[in-house]
């Protein structure tokens, strides 16, 4: 399967960087736990977060991403963008055969999330990377591509988003 047609798509649809990354070199590391739960003001408040009921577990993801072989790392400078890019490659993917591709990226399909009433777009909700123990920052950074904390009011905010792709 050609993977390079999925970079030229997401550039398309907006994103600054698109890379066909090998699964291997996604960094997994459980302390994002820490971060999400004593750090995060979305903890218990929304369906794609770690602490909803049934949410794939870092533990259980750490199982799962053995499956895949690559992803498409995606970077964009707003949320809602980076949810729309990397969601529908993943139904691209689909379509072409990689049928157990999955999006992974902080959830923007609704403004404001009705948890704990049921969620409104199932089919399209995902968790964000950090929900499922990915180390967004060492992952990124080991593909040469920037991440930086925010220090002033006016830093951009970087987004990424994973396509897991066969």
């Amino acid at each position: 399967m050609n993977l390079k047609k999925y970079v030229t798509e997401a550039l398309a649809q907006g994103a600054q960087d698109a890379l066909i990354i090998n699964a291997r070199d996604i960094v997994l590391d459980p302390r994002t736990m820490l971060k999400c739960r004593f750090g995060c003001t979305g903890w218990g408040h929304n369906w794609t977060c770690p602490s909803a009921p049934g949410a794939v577990t870092v533990w259980e993801f750490s199982q799962i991403i053995k499956h895949y072989k690559k992803a498409l790392l995606i970077h964009t400078y707003d949320k809602n963008l980076s949810q729309s890019i990397s969601f529908a490659i993943e139904q691209r993917a689909y379509t072409d055969g990689a049928y157990f591709a999955f999006s992974l990226s902080d959830c923007a399909v609704c403004k404001e999330c009705r948890y704990p009433q049921p969620c409104r777009a199932p089919k399209k909700a995902r968790p964000a990377m950090q929900a499922v123990g990915i180390d967004v920052f060492s992952t990124v950074r080991k593909q040469g591509l920037t991440l930086k904390t925010l220090k002033n009011k006016d830093d951009q905010q970087n987004w990424y988003s994973l396509v897991l792709i066969g």
